[in-house]
């Protein structure tokens, strides 16, 4: 009787967050899965079989995500930061809005943070927990505050997958 309950939650609650998710959206290509707590600003553009396990996207900032990008729990995109060089300190009113680009085949660990201004290349994987302040080259494996590469995909398995279809 519990897990019954327990799965008519989950099932409601993927639908729940998918149907914001569809509805904010600038635009998507399904299939679109949202398996976790996920909201998104009305400037998000999505590719095809993007899934989210928790990814909130904040901000007035362009956010674009490439094909089969997977994010997990607890992530975050800020796209505005306060104007500390305007007429007040420590900040004005006003914002800095920068945009996001995340290409395809990018994996996110739990709880990666990216900031304004970056793009993060095809292929790339993010360590949990890191925050992402500058762009990154694809099939970089990246980890850290900030984020640093400390290692490269083997490029030949990765564009034979590709090649292939091989998408989770």
């Amino acid at each position: 009787m519990i897990s019954t309950l327990l799965n008519i939650y989950r099932n409601y609650k993927k639908k729940y967050y998918l149907n914001i998710i569809l509805k904010k959206a600038k635009s998507y290509i399904l299939p679109l899965k949202v398996n976790g707590v996920s909201y998104i600003n009305e400037n998000t553009y999505l590719g095809k079989n993007v899934n989210f396990n928790g990814m909130k996207i904040m901000g007035k900032g362009k956010v674009t995500i490439g094909d089969n990008f997977h994010s997990g729990m607890d992530c975050l995109i800020i796209t505005d930061t306060h104007n500390f060089m305007g007429e007040k300190i420590p900040y004005d009113d006003t914002y800095i809005i920068k945009d996001v680009t995340v290409e395809d085949n990018v994996w996110l660990g739990h709880g990666v943070i990216i900031l304004g201004g970056v793009t993060i290349g095809e292929g790339c994987i993010i360590q949990a927990g890191s925050v992402v302040v500058k762009s990154l080259p694809p099939c970089s494996i990246a980890g850290g505050h900030p984020a640093v590469v400390f290692k490269k995909r083997d490029e030949e398995h990765y564009y034979l997958l590709k090649d292939q279809k091989k998408f989770h």
